[in-house]
């Protein structure tokens, strides 16, 4: 009777360092989406700092593109504005869109795009892209991890136990795809 206590003890306590290890190891994912999503934020803050001093550059070299640059401080505003990684991943995507029909727009000004202030804004912005571009992947692969650890059994068990839900990706606009249209007329 005592042997089959202490293999019973000893089982007990496997099953619980098991359980903790499962535990602890669902909060680690946890912790580093949300680890990443703040790292992606930041980039997004980075960038729309950038805009308005990009904006007024060009502004300063054109006079009759205010609708591209209304949209451009508009997006930006949404993105600095957004509290959902839905509205974020939204005003990000939209904000894309109006800067890459801003940089068409600049095409047509030889001065502006030989300026030394656009070219090292530009140059700053291009970076910052490819920050989120990394910080974006880093933080869906985060997520992937997660998701992947929650749904597999027996974690699947403790997930709902402990009320750990599938996190959302940073994905892109579906309408991100669409070139924008440009007109000078």
């Amino acid at each position: 009777m005592k042997k089959f206590l202490i293999v019973l003890a000893v089982i007990v306590i496997l099953i619980a360092i098991v359980l903790v290890s499962t535990y602890n190891g669902m909060v680690s994912k946890k912790e580093n989406i949300d680890s990443s999503l703040s790292n992606l934020d930041v980039m997004l803050q980075r960038r729309a700092d950038l805009i308005p001093n990009l904006v007024n550059t060009v502004k300063g070299y054109t006079d009759h593109e205010n609708e591209i640059i209304t949209q451009v401080t508009d997006a930006r505003t949404k993105l600095v504005n957004s509290n959902t990684l839905e509205e974020k991943a939204t005003a990000n995507e939209e904000l894309t869109d109006s800067l890459k029909t801003l940089m068409l727009v600049v095409e047509n000004y030889p001065d502006l795009k030989s300026s030394q202030n656009f070219i090292q804004l530009s140059d700053e912005l291009a970076g910052t892209e490819n920050r989120i571009s990394v910080a974006r992947k880093d933080y869906n692969d985060a997520v992937k991890s997660f998701n992947t650890s929650i749904i597999k059994f027996p974690n699947n068990l403790l997930a709902g136990m402990f009320g750990f839900e599938k996190a959302s990706y940073f994905e892109a606009d579906e309408n991100s795809v669409e070139v924008p249209n440009v007109s000078f007329e």
